[in-house]
């Protein structure tokens, strides 16, 4: 997957906006003004923060230690940082994008 794929299916949710509130180097996803995907634009490999779950965070990261981390600037209990080169499946990506929105936008 790329960041232009992850775009149209973030953006394809109910209620999302994106913007640059940051700066230029970081798209951000939100659901009722909230955020629910960070994604740094000059990470190569594409990299991207979602909110996760703790427990199923650490599984996560315990599964795939190489390409899902501790949230990179967040709160490491309840977010993740997803390394997209590649070796995780385009299910499993947009499980974790399904996921973290589910959570910030209250829907189950």
């Amino acid at each position: 997957m790329d960041i232009e794929q992850i775009q149209t299916y973030c953006l394809q949710k109910a209620d999302t906006e994106e913007s640059l509130p940051f700066g230029p180097d970081t798209l951000v996803f939100k659901v009722k003004g909230k955020i629910f995907l960070l994604a740094g634009l000059d990470n190569h490999p594409l990299q991207f923060n979602v909110k996760c779950d703790p427990d199923k965070a650490l599984e996560l990261r315990e599964a795939y230690p190489e390409h899902i981390l501790p949230g990179y600037h967040m709160n490491k209990k309840h977010w993740n940082t997803v390394v997209v080169d590649g070796s995780l499946s385009k299910q499993l990506i947009l499980q974790c994008i399904d996921d973290s929105y589910r959570l910030v936008s209250g829907k189950k």
